[in-house]
């Protein structure tokens, strides 16, 4: 007996009909978008629509580490929030334990020079160059790795020329100034009311705010201010991040009428034999392409490191740029990452990388392999590949990049699609 189409298409086999029809047009609909995306010379996954209310602040703390700063990172850590700290070689040598907690909790570290004496700085960028590398090593031995963002004493208006912006950037340095001044340091005594004012005053239309505070010297009034100031972005709808080199610059103007405009810029063999060589440590490198199934992302210098023949990616970094997230919990120092149907666990304390599944009762856990360096989560790629349940499949190289192919098991990815229908 032959059952009629339209019994068929009726009660539950319809709806059976339906998801198949709908399961196929999506796996049609990626294939070809992932094949658009291909041939149109794009490393990357079709980008979603960004969304045009997100907002974000970096608050950002210059001259320390001071008599305030354990004050301000127990305010961060209460709230959960990340910052990024500027600090003087000097200040680091005084206070190496101050340097360890901040990078410990999550944040991120920028170089201040060393001693922050502006006439000495601000005749001679030979001198400016020489502080910087001063205070790199200072931190490098400290925490074990060198930071390339740079904040000049004062703020580069007025005290930097195009020479100074460009030296620093060949020699693979980002200068970072800041849009909101929370005017902490204009005066002596600048009382709690009047910096949570200033710190608040958000620029017409801006949706990236960097907020410059102090921790170094006689601040205690910002230490009370600041819990405020964190409320004050949180009710505004703010997230809060911290700078990393790759970031868009943020610099002033350079002031051609400016009191040092009659110094002379270094000789060419100067640059050549110091800032030249100077940006192999970072930018030398290669690039890294990943690709995951049909999606792909290339990391640039500065997004991944080669040691101990390993490749390491930043987890958040590495995470947003295949559709995952992830979030820092300053109280226990471990960064969660949510990517498909998996939770995963980086201990920046144990060093553990842990992976949660939905459909599993049992953790996945691999030892020892996670890094906390410059207020940035770091993770073996193939452990967190591995962890994010792909497999790899090949790892080339060339002159100009590293190439990581991995694939998505097939019944991974129909369960993905499946769980947004039924």
């Amino acid at each position: 007996m032959v059952t009629p189409i339209h019994t068929l298409l009726s009660g539950k086999w319809s709806v059976l009909i339906l998801r198949i029809v709908v399961l196929l047009c999506v796996f049609a609909a990626s294939a070809g978008t992932t094949y658009a995306s291909s041939v149109s010379g794009s490393n990357a996954p079709a980008p979603k629509e960004e969304n045009p209310q997100d907002k974000v602040v970096y608050l950002s703390f210059d001259d320390g580490p001071g008599n305030h700063t354990r004050e301000v990172l127990d305010i961060l850590r209460k709230e959960q929030v990340l910052a990024t700290f500027f600090v003087l070689g000097e200040q680091a040598e005084r206070y190496p334990e101050m340097i360890r907690a901040v990078v410990e909790d999550g944040h991120a570290l920028g170089n201040h020079t060393f001693n922050h004496n502006y006439e000495q700085l601000y005749s001679d960028f030979k001198v400016f160059w020489k502080q910087i590398k001063q205070t790199e090593s200072v931190v490098e031995r400290i925490t074990g790795f060198r930071p390339n963002l740079v904040r000049a004493p004062g703020g580069t208006y007025g005290h930097f020329d195009k020479s100074y912006f460009d030296l620093l950037k060949l020699g693979g340095y980002t200068v970072m100034d800041w849009n909101v001044d929370s005017g902490d340091s204009k005066r002596k005594g600048v009382p709690a009311k009047e910096i949570l004012r200033n710190a608040t005053k958000v620029p017409a239309g801006a949706r990236s705010v960097i907020v410059l505070m102090h921790d170094g010297g006689a601040h205690a009034e910002t230490v009370k201010a600041l819990p405020g100031i964190i409320k004050y972005y949180s009710d505004q709808g703010f997230r809060f991040e911290t700078m990393k080199a790759s970031d868009e610059p943020v610099q002033f103007r350079t002031d051609s009428n400016g009191k040092y405009k009659s110094r002379k810029a270094p000789s060419k063999e100067w640059i050549a034999e110091n800032v030249q060589e100077n940006s192999n440590l970072w930018l030398a490198g290669k690039k890294l392409k990943v690709e995951i199934g049909l999606a792909a992302a290339t990391l640039k210098q500065g997004e991944f490191r080669v040691e101990d023949q390993r490749i390491m990616v930043p987890l958040r970094t590495f995470m947003k740029k295949f559709g995952g997230s992830a979030r820092w919990n300053a109280e226990t120092r471990t960064a969660t990452a949510v990517w498909k149907d998996r939770t995963i666990h980086a201990d920046s304390v144990s060093g553990d990388l842990t992976t949660k599944r939905s459909d599993q009762l049992n953790d996945r856990t691999t030892e020892g392999v996670v890094q906390s360096q410059g207020g940035t989560i770091w993770v073996p790629l193939r452990e967190l590949m591995e962890h994010m349940g792909v497999t790899v499949d090949s790892l080339k190289a060339n002159e100009k990049e590293w190439m990581v192919k991995a694939s998505v098991p097939l019944a991974a990815a129909n369960s993905m699609y499946l769980d947004k229908l039924i």
